[in-house]
């Protein structure tokens, strides 16, 4: 079934172990950690210190996306604070299959990330290394920004290649999805949908997720 991954970028970082908790106690099994460097992405947000602190108040899955320039260089560091998943762009590895396996030595998943104007081929040699690929549906970078449907596309193709090659990665989505879209993104073939303004800009963030997390589970329901 489908899970939403609530995306802490949009979150209110003065009260962020008490959201965390919350929504943990709504049901949510894993959020997403956007670490920006300033470089890769005109943005700066978190550092392993700030994943140390939060692993204390939560059980929940870590799934950390490092939008950074040297990722062989701290990835480490970000296991090390906490991290469960690790997820890289492709874009920033000149090495991406040594990468993706270095972050599975250090004892956690590799994710690989495509941004919009990259395509799915650019990952056919590691999609059998991976342990899940993220196809971004907004430029890397700020949140609240408008979904690029052109995602949709990329997310079949993915789809159809692991039934092709019969793997078994999740496909992951981060960028624009709403209470309107989300459905169209699990009928695509998205298993692990980020979602960040539509539910830390509610009054009631748990309760938006629980939404987003029934209307992802009918639409898998019926997904031809």
């Amino acid at each position: 079934m489908p899970e939403i991954l609530p995306s802490i970028l949009s979150a209110d970082f003065a009260r962020l172990g008490g959201e965390l908790q919350a929504l943990e106690a709504a049901g949510c099994r894993t959020v997403h950690l956007d670490v920006m460097d300033g470089h890769f992405v005109p943005n700066l947000t978190i550092g392993p210190p700030v994943i140390e602190s939060l692993r204390k108040v939560t059980k929940m899955t870590f799934d950390v996306h490092l939008m950074i320039t040297d990722p062989d260089r701290y990835a480490p560091a970000f296991i090390q604070a906490g991290a469960d998943h690790v997820l890289v762009h492709q874009e920033t590895c000149p090495h991406l299959d040594r990468t993706l396996r270095m972050i599975q030595s250090e004892g956690a998943r590799a994710g690989v990330v495509i941004n919009p104007a990259t395509p799915v081929a650019m990952l056919e040699d590691v999609l059998d290394v991976v342990d899940s690929v993220l196809v971004m549906s907004v430029n890397p970078g700020f949140g609240g920004q408008s979904f690029l449907h052109n995602s949709l596309n990329k997310i079949r193709r993915l789809a159809m290649r692991k039934r092709e090659c019969g793997l078994q990665f999740p496909i992951e989505i981060d960028g624009g999805i709403t209470m309107e879209n989300v459905a169209e993104v699990v009928r695509a073939g998205a298993e692990w949908i980020v979602a960040g303004s539509s539910i830390f800009h509610t009054v009631n963030p748990p309760a938006a997720f629980q939404q987003m997390q029934r209307l992802a589970h009918d639409a898998a329901a019926i997904r031809v």
